[in-house]
């Protein structure tokens, strides 16, 4: 259950008992089976358990309002909360997430954390939610600028939450434990360079991985063994 009485649903793939586990988020407007079909199979691959999460508003979990990791970071930290007392006090996790669910773990690790969360994996992120509705909107031929205070006070008026409340650019200076960016270098929508600013942004160890001829959210497809053994160099590197 949610912080705001929302019941969230997810689907576990236990690798073995005692696995490190990912917890794995979805984005805008997807589902968790569609989007994360992949880091399933990525994490069976690294012999970890996977705990795939279907965001507010999307697929079987209750919601009708998406807010672009706003209150789908608070999502994040409830679901650690919940891994840590169903799977025990000794459990590791991992926060994984693709397009806004990228972002949505990058916020949740900017907060204070239990000692079980060891690491991130960010694919394709927006910086905030600003930055990429203002991109969408001018993609649309929208006057960016014009159309945006709109959207914010809409986001006031019926969804009862802030667009600018935190972002993963904030997060990113307080984060403590070891992130890894993935991201397309022809990813037409969110661009590359929002996770080269966010991963600038990063206090804590990093590392950044852009694949040329990769459009959105298909960095894993494009390039899968460069995407494999990235992340098993980074998460050996940092323990």
């Amino acid at each position: 259950t949610s912080f705001d009485g929302l019941k969230l649903v997810g689907t576990y793939y236990q690798w073995a008992p005692g696995a490190v586990t990912e917890l794995m988020f979805h984005g805008y407007r997807g589902s968790a089976e569609r989007d994360l079909c992949g880091g399933v199979q990525r994490c069976f691959q690294l012999g970890h358990s996977a705990l795939i999460v279907d965001q507010r508003a999307s697929c079987h979990s209750d919601g009708n309002i998406i807010s672009f990791g706003v209150n789908e970071h608070k999502d994040c930290l409830s679901w650690i909360d919940f891994a840590v007392n169903h799977f025990g006090p000794d459990v590791k996790l991992v926060l994984t997430g693709i397009s806004m669910g990228a972002s949505t773990v990058l916020m949740a690790s900017g907060k204070p954390l239990p000692p079980n969360v060891v690491g991130v994996l960010a694919d394709c992120g927006f910086s905030s939610a600003k930055e990429i509705i203002k991109k969408c909107a001018g993609d649309l031929k929208i006057p960016a600028n014009l159309i945006y205070p709109f959207i914010k006070l809409g986001a006031k008026l019926f969804g009862h939450f802030d667009l600018e409340e935190y972002t993963p650019l904030e997060a990113m200076k307080t984060c403590k434990i070891p992130v890894i960016f993935f991201h397309g270098e022809d990813d037409a929508f969110v661009p590359c360079d929002m996770s080269r600013k966010v991963y600038a942004a990063c206090q804590a160890p990093k590392r950044l991985v852009t694949v040329p001829k990769a459009g959105h959210g298909l960095v894993y497809v494009v390039d899968n063994d460069l995407y494999f053994n990235s992340v098993v160099e980074f998460f050996t590197e940092n323990g």
